[in-house]
């Protein structure tokens, strides 16, 4: 996809209905819209061609919308957004675990839901290099700990090998090691990466989000020595 080249989004919803209305709002914004009505149909979509934004209902026929999300995190780092009526922080946080980005519940407005799918996509952009500038003759690397993050190819390596990172991940811990020794709170860190303004439960989407980056970057998970927390004051990188 080139840069003049609309945003694609692929809404994956069994209900015909939900799916058209979300096709006209954002057609209307100018992005182009595909649609699946379950989830292995979104899989085999995914197999031929990328796609920027990932809309995703959860209570779908066959495979249900964690179980879609698991599978397309084996293959794809864009941003998904779960759409659900379930709205319990249970069910949020399984949205996050399986590799979510974002959660909008059921009835959601109109507006909330083309402000989350604009932020989604323009992180995704920047994070993924779609608007980087001409790369330069020499990589940028940053060292940190026994990790190596190639900002040209928005890369992270540990002991040689590449890390399988989702744009959230990367962002979030290219912007702590940029910053070391700073103490981000949970509000400061969410409107940050997520560019809106924190609401009630964003520190729980937060947290499963940097528990996720842990499990890829830390030796010991359950001992962080990369990203350490500061109870009560929030989170830092030394």
């Amino acid at each position: 996809m080139t840069n003049t080249e609309a945003p694609h989004i692929l809404v994956v919803d069994d209900n015909p209905e939900i799916r058209e209305i979300i096709d006209i709002l954002l057609t209307g914004e100018g992005f182009m819209v595909e649609d699946a009505p379950n989830g292995t149909e979104a899989l085999r979509k995914l197999s031929g061609q990328s796609f920027d934004l990932i809309i995703l209902d959860i209570m779908m026929p066959g495979l249900n919308g964690y179980q879609t999300c698991l599978e397309i995190r084996k293959t794809s780092n864009a941003p998904i957004l779960f759409l659900s009526a379930r709205t319990k922080d249970s069910d949020k946080t399984l949205g996050f675990s399986s590799g979510g980005d974002d959660y909008l519940a059921k009835p959601f407005s109109y507006s909330e839901l083309i402000s989350r799918s604009k932020a989604l996509i323009r992180r995704y952009q920047v994070y993924k290099g779609k608007e980087r500038k001409e790369m330069a003759s020499e990589p940028s690397i940053l060292c940190f700990h026994h990790l190596e993050i190639n900002e040209e190819l928005e890369q992270v390596h540990s002991c040689g090998k590449i890390l399988d990172l989702t744009d959230t991940e990367y962002a979030l811990l290219l912007l702590l090691v940029k910053n070391r020794r700073q103490i981000f709170s949970a509000q400061r860190l969410y409107e940050a990466i997520w560019d809106e303004p924190y609401y009630y439960g964003a520190n729980n989407t937060l947290m499963v989000h940097i528990r996720n980056l842990r499990k890829k970057i830390e030796q010991d998970p359950k001992n962080p020595v990369l990203i350490k927390t500061v109870w009560g004051k929030g989170y830092r990188c030394d």
